[in-house]
Parts: C-alpha cells; sequence; structure tokens
C-alpha cells in the first residue's frame, strides 16, 4: 500500500521529541495561548521572514481573519482563482464580499497575473492568490497590477510552507499571508491549525484581537471576534516539525524531479516549474488526456495498493453553492484542469522503489 502522504513514518521518526514536549506541555497546563504558541509565531515568522506571525486556530480561519483585520466587507469585491479549495472563497463570502473568480495559467495552475486587470472594477479591493500544491504564484507581475491600482494583496499559502520566489518566502510578499496546518500539509500538525502572517504591526496587533474574541485585555471587547486560537498541542508538534521543513521541502522536490523523468515524453504531464519561485510539491499533480483515461488510471493504481486524488473536481465557479451566480462565467482552462488533473502519492519519507512503482502503474494505465 502506498498513501497519499505517511503520517504513521514521520511520527515514528519525530517520536521522541514530539512525546516529550507534549508531555511537558501536559505538566505545565498551559493550554490557551501558552508559551508554545508564542515560541512558535516567534520561530515561524523568523523562517518566512515576516516580522509578525499570529496563529489560529485553522486555515480557513486564518482567511477569514486576514479579511476582516483588512477592512473587507459588504460590497467589496476579491479577485481570485477558481481552482482551489472552497476556503479561499468562503472567506471573502464571510466577510460579504463577493469573490470575483478569473481563469488560471494553464501550466502552473496558478492564478493568471494577466487576466486580473481586466476584472478590477472601482469595488475591487485586493487580490487572493494561492500558491496552489506549493508553486508560488507569479507574484512579481501580481504586485505590479496592484500597486497600479492600490490593492491589497492577501496569499493564500496554505500549500506553500517554505515556497519562495526570488528569496522571498510565500506569505512575506503581500499585506497578509495565510497559512493551514492541516495534518497533511507539508509543515502540518495532528489536528486543525492556521496561522496568518504580516509585515504590518498594526495589522498584527489587530489580528490577535480577533482571534480572541475581539479583546486585546481579558474581558474587555473592542469588536466582534472569533475564537480562533492554535492549540498549544499542536504548537508543540508545529514546533518539532518547523526544525525538519527544510530538510522535508527538499525531499519533497527530490521525489518530484525523480518522478518528472520517469514521465518525461509520457503521456503523462508532470508539473511545470516556471523558474520564478522554488516549488514544495504539496501535491503532485499531473494532467491526462481526459477524464475517461484519469478514471481509468485511478482505478488501476487503486488495484494495486496505490493511493490517488482528484483537486479539484470541481472549479468554484461551477459549484453548486456558487453555480446560479456565475451561471455566465466561463473559465475554460480552470475547467480543463480539472477534468484532466490528478495528484499522485509525495511525502518526504517515501522511497524511490516507491516512486518508480506508482509511476509504472500510472504509465501503464496511461498508455
Amino acid at each position: 500500500m502506498i498513501p497519499m502522504v505517511d503520517l504513521k513514518i514521520q511520527y515514528h521518526n519525530l517520536r521522541d521529541e514530539i512525546d516529550k514536549g507534549l508531555l511537558d506541555a501536559l505538566a505545565a497546563t498551559q493550554f490557551i495561548l501558552g508559551p508554545n504558541v508564542s515560541a512558535f509565531e516567534q520561530e515561524a515568522a523568523a523562517f518566512l521572514g515576516a516580522k509578525h506571525a499570529v496563529a489560529v486556530a485553522s486555515g480557513t480561519d486564518a482567511l477569514h481573519l486576514a479579511m476582516l483585520a483588512a477592512g473587507i466587507g459588504a460590497g467589496d469585491e476579491v479577485i481570485t482563482t477558481p481552482f482551489t479549495f472552497i476556503a479561499t472563497a468562503e472567506a471573502i463570502r464571510y466577510v460579504g464580499a463577493k469573490p470575483v473568480f478569473v481563469d488560471i495559467d494553464p501550466r502552473t495552475f496558478n492564478i493568471d497575473p494577466a487576466k486580473i486587470e481586466e476584472a478590477i472594477t472601482n469595488r475591487t479591493r485586493a487580490v487572493l492568490p494561492v500558491h496552489l500544491f506549493g508553486q508560488p504564484a507569479d507574484m512579481n507581475a501580481i504586485q505590479a497590477v496592484c500597486q497600479k491600482h492600490g490593492l491589497m494583496i492577501i496569499e493564500d499559502c496554505a500549500q506553500s510552507f517554505g515556497a519562495s520566489i526570488e528569496n522571498r518566502m510565500t506569505g512575506a510578499i503581500g499585506l497578509f499571508g495565510a497559512f493551514s496546518f492541516f495534518p497533511s500539509k507539508n509543515l502540518g500538525c495532528y489536528g486543525d491549525g492556521g496561522m496568518v502572517t504580516t509585515g504590518s504591526s498594526e495589522m498584527a496587533e489587530q489580528l490577535q484581537m480577533l482571534r480572541n474574541h475581539g479583546s486585546k485585555v481579558r474581558y474587555h471587547h473592542s469588536s466582534i471576534g472569533l475564537n480562533s486560537r492554535l492549540d498549544e498541542l499542536q504548537a508543540v508538534i508545529l514546533r518539532v516539525k518547523l526544525k525538519h521543513i527544510g530538510s522535508f521541502n527538499e525531499k519533497r522536490r527530490r521525489i518530484a524531479n525523480l518522478y518528472g523523468k520517469l514521465f518525461k515524453d509520457t503521456p503523462v504531464s508532470p508539473p511545470f516549474e516556471d523558474g520564478i519561485g522554488t516549488h514544495v510539491y504539496h501535491q503532485y499533480t499531473v494532467l491526462v488526456e481526459n477524464a475517461e483515461k484519469r478514471e481509468a488510471i485511478m482505478n488501476t493504481l487503486a488495484s494495486q495498493g496505490i493511493s490517488s486524488a482528484i483537486y479539484y473536481p470541481i472549479p468554484l465557479h461551477c459549484q453548486e453553492v456558487f453555480r446560479a451566480e456565475y451561471a455566465n462565467v466561463s473559465l475554460p482552462v480552470s475547467e480543463d484542469t480539472a477534468r484532466r488533473c490528478m495528484s499522485l502519492p509525495i511525502f518526504p519519507e517515501m522511497t524511490e522503489a516507491q516512486v518508480k512503482e506508482v509511476a509504472v502503474a500510472t504509465l501503464g494505465a496511461a498508455t
């Protein structure tokens, strides 16, 4: 059996350090906004080159809180990609704003900067690029458009912890970076967790208040906030894993490189690296001929005990929750990609033999 990600082997490798940290935290009994949360915020900010990091309860909350802190609300528009997890658009809706979907680059699967400018209206407040699958979006081009039109950038970094662009980490480029620590992420905890980064001290204060019921001083509430605090025990786990994230990401890149060699000049199109940034391969997502071929490949893999997945089968503008509102929206690249994409197993502990086994089985069904 080859899973999409093997959390058991990773825990086994880190067990002594994780277990000791958890036992120490249990003995200290400081479970809410305790010392490990504070230490993790400082360590993560330092790693990312961000001035501030505010740990929160989930990646979805990270996006939501960034929207709230930015003052985005009813009547505003936020330009984003339809080829992503729904949380990206949910967060825009949570504050009463409208997601404006533009199409993606067919090679990187990230938002196409050339499509952003034509979608800007007098209601546009921000652009929300997603660094999908660990591939940094073209932030230089996106920044140029946003500076020209006075727009904020909120980066969705849920899949890109450790990815970089010209020596700048994702999450340290826009006004905010929103991270997820869902267990399967490159940096994942053992439950839900998230974080918002920002270079603004004022915004950091807002985030700290908003995540804690709108309170700066206990039982004094200056705004309506959320209960969105990273758990102390999850912070312990993340502090241990943060020490290894560089190694984890490099191993993912080596696995992706081997896959790429095996899929070269075949009917399976490997991920494209645009050279603008460093991809960290949260997912290894390929394109195949069509949906029927994809189903045949996935069935073959399953019969051999090999996992696979589709991220994402339905673009957001075609989802039931949005379908009526965006009935007249056509985003052909996103729609075609959703019909042809599939993700193969990738995790730092994956062996060369396992990579070759997956590739051989995939190609056997693809040809």
